[in-house]
């Protein structure tokens, strides 16, 4: 017992020492000889995530997204809390244009990332990417959208028109009422196609759904003792850079005062659901 344990530690030792290797060759943008390195920690501790996620890098260097995949999958079984992990398995499916589960990959790395470091660098990095497989997604459902309402309103026009061929030809000296009222129709019916198309037009975010301070939309909004609502980042960014009072009412206020609002974070959500666009302004 006591030799493998002491095995075990050598191992230990040994595949940390390796880590350290591949970190170094990473840093001198070496990813082969990285790779190599991890590939051999691997082999020692195969059950230390980090190994994992740190090969995953190296491939996601080399743009090669099928092995990013199953090594980040791997440490997600060693970690479910990996935020490098879900992070890149989410990069790795938009790759495969698997858009859906490529975006959940990456919401869960931004939960996971804001409640270890709301202000951690990787947080800005992971919103982007989401924000961006969001967007792709909305224009991808816009565009379908659009040319199904398109196909729709030339199929009623024509309809119409036949209608109209028909109508004339049973007038009876009313040929004027029957133009008139073909007329209607077109517009009656411009108009409805009009107001279904208006789901894909963007507009402007509503005013209570953007930070104080940035105007864009908020992401991870927190409230004041004085009831105003700003983006956790930029207001703790304040605090610290700026001064510990709060940028609206100047009323004093501190980090630990700071709280999540919940009401407008589900009031944001439910307006990206609906409105996929606005995830460029964010």
């Amino acid at each position: 017992m006591g030799r493998t344990s002491e095995l075990s530690a050598a191992a230990a030792i040994q595949a940390e020492k390796l880590r350290k290797d591949g970190n170094s060759y990473f840093k001198k943008d070496r990813f082969g000889a990285a790779i190599d390195a991890y590939t051999e920690a691997i082999a020692l501790c195969p059950n230390v995530p980090i190994y994992w996620t740190n090969r995953a890098i190296c491939h996601r260097k080399r743009n090669d997204w099928t092995k990013v995949e199953a090594d980040c999958r791997k440490a997600i079984q060693l970690d479910h809390n990996s935020v490098k992990a879900h992070y890149m398995l989410g990069l790795a499916l938009l790759q495969k244009q698997e858009y859906t589960e490529g975006a959940k990959e990456l919401e869960k790395a931004l939960d996971l990332g804001r409640g270890a470091d709301p202000n951690g660098y990787m947080i800005e990095e992971i919103w982007q990417e989401l924000a961006k497989a969001k967007y792709m997604q909305w224009e991808d459902a816009s565009s379908k959208h659009s040319w199904e309402l398109q196909s729709l309103k030339e199929a009623c026009e024509i309809a119409l028109k036949e209608k109209h061929v028909f109508d004339i030809s049973e007038a009876e000296g009313f040929l004027d009422e029957v133009s008139a009222s073909h007329l209607n129709q077109l517009e009656a019916l411009g108009q409805v196609f009009r107001k279904a198309a208006e789901a894909d037009t963007p507009s402007e975010v509503p005013d209570y759904l953007c930070c104080k301070i940035t105007l864009d939309i908020l992401r991870d909004p927190v409230i004041t003792p004085s009831g105003v609502t700003y983006e956790r980042a930029v207001i703790l960014e304040h605090l610290e850079k700026v001064g510990r009072f709060d940028p609206i009412t100047r009323d004093p206020l501190l980090p630990s005062q700071l709280v999540p609002n919940l009401a407008i974070k589900e009031a944001v959500q439910a307006f990206l659901d609906r409105n996929g666009w606005a995830y460029k302004m964010g």
